[in-house]
Formats: C-alpha cells, structure tokens, sequence
C-alpha cells in the first residue's frame, strides 16, 4: 500500500481527537472529521484561523511561532475551565525541521472510574447542542 494525501486523511479522520491544520499565515488548510463535528461552520478550509478565534490571540500564537522557531515543540498554552481541557500549540515541522505551522491539541478530562470510556464519546457530548 503506498501512503498518500487519502490515507493519511483516513488515518486522522479515525483520530477521536481534533486536528485543524494552519499553516503559517493563520490559514486553516485542514481538518479530519472530529474537528468537523466539534466545530461544523466555525471552522473553514481555507479561512482565517481568526474568523473563530478572536483576533487578541494573535499575540499569543505568533509567540509561539517564535518558541517554535527557536526549537520548542509542543507548548502547553492554557486549561480550559469551562471543559476541563488542556490545550498545546504543537507546530509542525517539515523534512528540514523548518516550522510549517500548528494545531492545537485539546487533552479531555477523564476520571479514573471511566479511564476506558473513549475518546469519541466525550466529543459527541460535546458537539450536542
């Protein structure tokens, strides 16, 4: 099996976790299904990371680029206390370690009585209206 763009679009549409792509322009260039789920019309192909992200972030993302730059990979950024998440800002590298752009990884909360609930289930509680 040779991989190319479908399998590995399959392969991160099998991820229970989001991925919205942006490269180094603040353009969204990709998103596998969960992302598609969670975040439906909000988030578009082709559009400006801050179309859904409010503009005062810009700040704070193009300092992670510089982090980026400098040799850092993943950065924790926040903890959602709304959802109990944490989020990173990961950049991605191309073959030659230059920075191409990122996506940020959301951790979901789980508690040790579920710890074998999947990941999938907490995503579709909370894609309901």
């Amino acid at each position: 099996m040779e991989i190319d763009y479908s399998v590995l679009a399959a392969i991160l549409d099998a991820y229970a976790y989001e991925v919205v792509f942006v490269d180094r322009t603040h353009i969204v260039r990709y998103l596998n299904r969960t992302a598609r789920l969670r975040y439906g019309e909000r988030v578009r192909i082709g559009a400006s990371l801050f179309n859904c992200h409010n503009e005062s972030t810009r700040p704070k993302i193009e300092e992670f680029l510089r982090r980026a730059d400098a040799g850092e990979e993943e950065m924790f950024e926040t903890w959602n206390g709304h959802t109990g998440e944490r989020e990173f800002f990961v950049p991605v590298r191309d073959a030659s370690g230059a920075v191409i752009g990122y996506f940020e990884r959301h951790e979901v909360p789980w508690e040790r009585e579920r710890a074998d609930a999947p990941v999938g289930a907490y995503w579709e509680r909370r894609v309901q209206p």
